[in-house]
């Protein structure tokens, strides 16, 4: 996940403005608005780097670790003020003339979280210059080429993992991107058995390489399948914000409202984790959706008046499914294709072309796109056909 940059900002302020404009203010003195993270191992980890950090600052080493626990955090917990403190800890060390190409590919990874794509990839481009056998930048590259939907350049970022990194993160890498260009088949069994002959003792390596195995399932259209990866990466024990996100809309496409409760009633921090609570809670009638509305319309006007568009693809869901207004639903939709081209952004843009009524030109450059890229996904194709029947059903 998940994050873009869009020159139709103050555009979409303008047509929102009215919508968003008030802040949420809570109904009474016992309604949670938000729950912190545990002060577990994890925040102890962090102090005692941060104290280290502190005690020596001219440690480069050191800080780099830091900003890479913080970074990590981020993305298990879904939580972007650990992106923040990640950004603060590592300034210092971007104001060198040559900063170390670990500190340019670890800026990227920042800029890659705020889908700020063309940024990411100079100073991964900078990076590689400098260390050319840095795996990390090459990984970061193709997760960001095949993001942008540029599969053939993803590939060739790929390719000297082989070398560079373990046979499974390399062959996650490779399949993931095969999978989205007509391949599918090949790839899911050459990731399938890479898997099982992996020797991995690195539980979150192991886990990406279940959650896009169940991704490539979901999208060959055996759910049954995807639903026995995505329990086996839970399995794993290691938090991962985005593993909650892909089981909870595994989850909504098959109408399992209480499971996604379950699943996410504490974990409405993060934006697109609220959002997919909220849709469920709004198809079960429960009165908590309405809450969980007036937060995320308070969160989304609050990420444009920051000059945030990373959220866009899940405003357009918010939108689309909980609001029930498909025009701004689809023009947030086609910025966010602008900048990522993943399944789900297919989706949501197809999703408000047709219930806007306007099917002749909105989608076209998607529908172009799945063609021309032979991207395979089960969920999509209903939709497609829709669209080939004039957007009649």
């Amino acid at each position: 996940m998940k994050h873009s940059l869009m020159t139709g900002l103050a555009l979409c302020g303008l047509i929102y403005s009215a919508a968003f404009a008030q802040p949420y203010t809570p109904k009474n003195d016992n309604e949670i608005l938000e729950q912190l993270p545990a002060h577990g191992e994890s925040w102890f980890e962090i102090r005692s780097l941060r104290k280290s950090v502190e005690s020596d600052p001219n440690n480069l080493p050191k800080a780099l670790q830091l900003v890479r626990r913080y970074i990590e955090l981020g993305r298990a917990e879904s939580d972007p003020r650990y992106y923040g403190y990640a950004e603060a800890a590592l300034t210092p060390w971007m104001q060198s003339a040559h900063p170390t190409a670990e500190a340019l590919t670890l800026r990227a990874t920042l800029f890659q979280n705020r889908h700020e794509f063309p940024a990411a990839l100079d100073n991964l481009n900078k990076a590689l210059a400098q260390q050319p056998r840095l795996a990390q930048a090459w990984l970061t590259r193709a997760l960001i080429q095949e993001v942008q939907g540029n599969y053939a350049a993803a590939l060739n970022s790929c390719l000297p993992l082989l070398k560079l990194a373990s046979p499974l993160t390399a062959k996650v890498c490779i399949t993931s991107t095969l999978s989205l260009s007509g391949q599918i088949d090949i790839a899911y069994q050459q990731l399938n058995q890479a898997i099982q002959m992996a020797q991995t003792e690195q539980p979150q390596e192991k886990q990406w390489a279940l959650i896009t195995l169940a991704e490539m399932a979901e999208r060959k259209g055996n759910d049954e399948l995807a639903e026995q990866h995505y329990r086996k990466a839970f399995a794993l024990e290691q938090r991962n914000g985005y593993l909650l996100a892909t089981y909870a809309d595994f989850l909504l496409d098959h109408n399992r409202y209480n499971e996604v409760i379950k699943l996410l009633q504490n974990e409405t921090r993060a934006d697109g984790l609220l959002l997919r609570l909220t849709m469920a809670e709004q198809k079960l009638n429960i009165p908590e959706a309405g809450i969980h509305k007036e937060i995320l319309e308070a969160r989304f006007a609050a990420s444009r008046m920051r000059g945030d568009t990373s959220h866009q693809g899940d405003e357009a869901r918010f939108m689309l499914h909980l609001l029930n207004k498909p025009l701004p639903a689809l023009e947030l939709a086609q910025m966010n294709w602008s900048v990522q081209r993943e399944s789900r952004d297919a989706r949501i843009l197809l999703e408000a072309a047709l219930a806007s009524g306007k099917v002749n030109h909105a989608a076209q450059p998607t529908l172009d796109f799945l063609a021309q890229s032979r991207l395979q996904d089960a969920r999509l194709q209903h939709l497609i056909d829709k669209f080939k029947n004039g957007g009649n059903s």
